[in-house]
This record gives structure tokens, C-alpha cells and sequence, in this order.
């Protein structure tokens, strides 16, 4: 029974499902960036480099037995059950994740800028910053400012500030 109601906190978390709903909405997301990729980019890329279609291009090989080469494209390639390496998909998918990958660059930045606009905007105030060192008090030893064991005396310094 304790197995169960701590995996029910663990799923009703907020940050598990924000991270549900921040990859479905990247899943769609990443198949609009294929879509843009292989329908909208990639023909006109195709028709300056002399092919019709990126997608197309592979390297046979082995022939498939049931009809021999040279196939036109890479759906006739295995329909014939030829073996090949699909590096036209690769080149398309590759694509896809660059474009994906920048949009998503581009958002973040843009959320951070305007999280620094509206705290600008409104007056935020920064927290205080804390010193970098502190002293020990019973060897007056700098030691870093979050502390609680002084390297130089082992002293408990937690125990000495409560």
C-alpha cells in the first residue's frame, strides 16, 4: 500500500505534469518542424541540387529478390526488400532537429528576456546577496560563508549557531 500512494505523489506532482504536458506539446511540435521540413524546405532544396526529393536518396546495398535493380526511389527499394542505407531520411530528420532545436532556443530566450523586462518593470527585489567568506569563531580561520564544519579546526559551526 506504501508502494502505491508514494507513486501517486510522485505522478500528481506539479513538475511531472508540466513535463507531460511540455512533451506532448513537443511532440506535435516536432512533427510540424518534420512537416516544414520534408514538405515545405526540402523540395525546393531538392529541385536547386537536381533531385526531386531528399528522401529518395540511399545507397543500395543489396538487391531485393523480388525485382532487381535500379529502383527510382526508395519506397520501389523496399518493396522489393532491398537492403539499403536511407541517408536522404537522415539528411531530413537532421533538418527537423535543427529547426526544433532552434525555435526552442529562440523561445527560452525570449521567455528570459521578457521575465527580465517585468521584473525590471515591476521593481523586483533581488534577494540579498551573501558574503562569500565568513570567519571561524574559534580559530578565526576564513572558511566559505555557508560552511558548517571549519576545515582548519573541524569545529561544528551548524551546532554553534543555534
Amino acid at each position: 500500500m506504501s508502494v502505491w500512494s508514494d507513486f501517486q505523489k510522485f505522478a500528481l506532482r506539479g513538475n511531472i505534469i508540466d513535463l507531460a504536458v511540455g512533451f506532448t506539446v513537443g511532440a506535435a511540435f516536432s512533427t510540424i518542424a518534420k512537416s516544414l521540413v520534408s514538405d515545405v524546405l526540402m523540395p525546393p532544396i531538392g529541385l536547386l541540387l537536381g533531385r526531386a526529393d531528399f528522401s529518395d536518396l540511399f545507397i543500395l546495398l543489396r538487391e531485393g529478390a523480388k525485382v532487381q535493380a535500379p529502383y527510382a526511389t526508395l519506397k520501389d527499394a523496399q518493396a522489393a526488400g532491398a537492403v539499403t542505407i536511407n541517408y536522404g531520411m537522415f539528411v531530413n530528420n537532421v533538418l527537423a532537429f535543427l529547426i526544433v532545436a532552434l525555435s526552442m532556443f529562440a523561445i527560452i530566450r525570449l521567455m528570459t528576456r521578457v521575465e527580465a523586462t517585468l521584473e525590471d518593470a515591476f521593481g523586483a527585489e533581488k534577494p540579498p546577496e551573501e558574503p562569500p567568506n565568513k570567519m571561524c569563531p574559534f580559530c578565526r580561520s576564513v572558511i566559505p560563508f555557508r560552511a558548517i564544519r571549519c576545515p582548519a579546526c573541524t569545529s561544528n559551526l551548524e551546532a554553534n549557531a543555534a
